[in-house]
This record gives C-alpha cells, sequence and structure tokens, in this order.
C-alpha cells in the first residue's frame, strides 16, 4: 500500500492510530455515567479496529505500520437502574447506564499512552542517529 516508505511513515501512521484509540477511550469516559430511557438508546463502547498496512517492497525493505481502519461499538448490555425519579425513566422507573467499565478504559488509555510515547522515542532515536551520521563527515 502507498504511503508506507520509510521509519518516519512507520512512526506517522502509528501515532495516528494510537490518537484514534485515546480518542475513542476518551468518548468512553465521557459517557460512562450517561443514562436512557431504553437499552437501545443507551451509549455502547467503542474500539478502534486495527490494519496492518504493508509498504510497498514490504518483501524486500520491510516496512509495514498500522493504521486504525474503523470504529466498532462493543456489544455490551447496558446497565438497567432504577431511578424512578430520573427524567429519562421509563414508565416502569427505569433508566440504563452505559456499560463502561472505568478500570478497563484506564488501562486502555495507559497502554495507548505508551505506545505513543515509544514511537516518539524512535522518532527521537531517528533523528539523534541521523545527526550523528551527518557528523561524522564533517
Amino acid at each position: 500500500m502507498t504511503g508506507v516508505k520509510n521509519i518516519f511513515d512507520v512512526v506517522g501512521r502509528s501515532m495516528g492510530a494510537q490518537m484514534v484509540r485515546l480518542n475513542t477511550i476518551a468518548s468512553n469516559i465521557a459517557n460512562m455515567e450517561s443514562k436512557a430511557s431504553s437499552a437501545e438508546e443507551a451509549y455502547k463502547p467503542i474500539r478502534p479496529v486495527f490494519k496492518t498496512v504493508f509498504g510497498d517492497n514490504y518483501e524486500k525493505m520491510g516496512v509495514a505500520s498500522v493504521d486504525a481502519e474503523t470504529i466498532v461499538a462493543l456489544n455490551r448490555e447496558p446497565e438497567k437502574v432504577y431511578e424512578p425519579g430520573h427524567p429519562n425513566a421509563d414508565a416502569k422507573g427505569f433508566v440504563y447506564k452505559a456499560p463502561v467499565n472505568s478500570d478497563e478504559e484506564l488501562v486502555e488509555m495507559l497502554e495507548a499512552s505508551r505506545q505513543y510515547q515509544n514511537n516518539l522515542e524512535v522518532l527521537s532515536t531517528v533523528r539523534a542517529l541521523m545527526m550523528r551520521t551527518m557528523n561524522m563527515g564533517k
């Protein structure tokens, strides 16, 4: 696939994919306490689906990266909570709370953040090596 030619393309795509992941985590955390009047209307947590992207000369160069291909809603049932005074309560007094697990989201956030930091470290190392190589000729 075009666009993956060198280490900078690999790191750029990977960082972009982790940003999509962090955005979905932020959306899940933001909607964690949301309540709806039916199970169908309740917020469903979302996750990105990653896809490996191979460079044009993968067999020769071994260059591959990742893209966030799509975002999918997780198939989880919302929590049914009895709150008769809530504005979104159904006729029986129930609301449906988003099935977002804060611990799971925090672990996902830490992992995505570390992956993003790892990519920054790769970029920094490549830059330092390029500078050293350029200074060798002086």
